[in-house]
């Protein structure tokens, strides 16, 4: 029995090998395929029951060993939408389960694969180059967080993005102490101050101030600008807004530094028609060049310009956002000025950042998260199911998926097969002499019966 025994085990040493040798050929076919996690071979004995003295060696079978949690090395890639896992973590996706009219159904079933080279297809999909589908978290575009918990297949709009009113502007500056205007002579006491008296209705008065289009130019004379500021009304056009700041008072005059700030209302205004408006709010600053009272914002109702209506607006400057300090240039150097409204725009592109967000880039030059891409992670990641495509299907080994992996979205990137050549031609040269071995077992019993028949004849 124990050269049938030899014969049987050297079969099954053939066998192992060549499962072995089957591993390495599909490794080596995929040293180039994203994603893709090799497998290896593992070889246990099977031993039959006998008496201690009586133990054989036992024969061989070859099982696999996934390398779920080997990590290959990753590649920066030129596309925006390309993207890959650094550390723990798969993404979930799913499979069409049929294309009726064209566009993809999903029976509900997620899978998940760190295969990250995703794109957009005809539908606004987000489908990697195995046909998955992308899961994601949509965001709330008012608050920016993510609104649910529970992923679902994410398909882009390439709807325009709507107009946003501007109703908030930021603004934060620092007024020279003695403004360098055109009028101002420092031979002439108070020459840098407004003088109201040069103007038909008192521009000074806070809230009801004007300067009429026939006196705009004495009124530049006096002042200096503030900035400017693209605004945008419902519509989404754009309105431009000038700003000009008045002082109108000083220490040296014997009151306090006092200022006014001002918009030009109307470009084209002549004669009596109002050019600049006064905002409504005095600034007043103590020897410290600080605001006294505090001025944290003035609202404009129904700001107009040049006909068009922008609504009410509110100019927010924070604490301590308008100051007052020397400056040998006497102008207003202007810290912030920015706005909260834009102009519809339609869909350029989207990119992945490396918070694993998924950004939409308009025309208007705006840019709004759209969707976060959740990772899960697994107990046993190695008892996971390997499907075709680079994707896996969770398992009783496995267990369920866990949202929340510790791994990161690298973006611009892909993450490679962790397939080592090197490493495989060496199991490879191995797997080639253990199966020469066997065969010389088969070779060596077969000459053995061969002796033992011809000792009967």
């Amino acid at each position: 029995m124990g050269i049938f025994g030899a014969l049987t085990t050297a079969v099954g040493g053939l066998r192992a090998q060549s499962f072995a040798l089957e591993n390495i050929s599909g490794n080596i076919a995929h040293s180039q395929t994203t994603g893709f996690k090799r497998t290896d071979t593992s070889f246990s004995n099977l031993v039959s029951d006998s008496t201690l003295t009586q133990q054989k060696s036992g024969g061989v079978i070859a099982n696999s060993r996934a390398t779920n949690t080997i990590q290959g090395d990753i590649q920066a890639s030129s596309v925006d939408t390309f993207m890959a896992i650094n550390g723990d973590g798969y993404f979930v996706v799913q499979k069409p389960s049929g294309f009726p009219d064209g566009s993809p159904v999903f029976a509900g079933n997620e899978l998940y694969t760190r295969r990250g080279d995703f794109q957009l297809d005809k539908d606004g999909f987000l489908v990697n180059g195995s046909g998955y589908y992308l899961e994601a978290l949509t965001i709330d575009p008012v608050t920016g967080n993510v609104s649910g918990s529970v992923p679902t297949v994410l398909q882009v709009s390439n709807d325009f993005l709507p107009a946003q009113q501007t109703t908030t502007v930021q603004y934060r500056a620092n007024l020279a102490s003695i403004p360098l205007t055109h009028d101002y002579s420092a031979t002439i006491p108070n020459s840098e101050l407004l003088d109201p008296s040069g103007f038909t209705d008192d521009p000074t008065i806070a809230g009801g101030g004007i300067v009429t289009g026939a006196e705009q130019q004495s009124f530049i004379d006096q002042t200096i600008t503030g900035g400017a500021v693209t605004v945008f009304d419902p519509q989404g056009n754009a309105v431009n807004v000038q700003l000009r700041w008045a002082k109108i008072d000083s220490i040296d005059n014997g009151g306090t530094d006092t200022w006014e700030l001002f918009y030009l209302t109307d470009s084209t205004a002549t004669g009596t028609n109002p050019a600049w408006l006064n905002v409504g709010t005095q600034y007043i600053f103590d020897a410290n060049g600080q605001l006294n009272p505090a001025v944290p914002g003035v609202s404009i109702t129904g700001l107009t310009v040049d006909g068009h209506l922008v609504g009410d607006v509110t100019i927010n400057h924070g604490a301590n956002g308008i100051t007052q300090f020397a400056d040998s240039n006497g102008v207003v150097q202007v810290n912030t000025l920015n706005q909260n409204g834009f102009s519809a725009g339609s869909l350029n592109s989207i990119s992945i950042n490396n918070k694993g967000r998924i950004v939409a880039s308009y025309s208007n030059g705006r840019t709004l998260d759209l969707a976060e891409i959740p990772l899960v992670s697994f107990n046993g990641d190695n008892g996971l199911k390997a499907l075709d495509g680079g994707a896996f299907q969770a398992t009783d080994e496995s267990g369920p998926a866990i949202f929340g992996a510790s791994g990161s979205i690298v973006s611009k990137s892909l993450e490679n097969s962790n397939t080592d050549i090197s490493d495989e031609f060496t199991k490879l040269i191995v797997t080639q002499q253990a199966y020469a071995a066997n065969t010389k077992i088969v070779t060596t019993a077969n000459d053995m019966l061969q002796e033992t028949i011809n000792m009967l004849r």
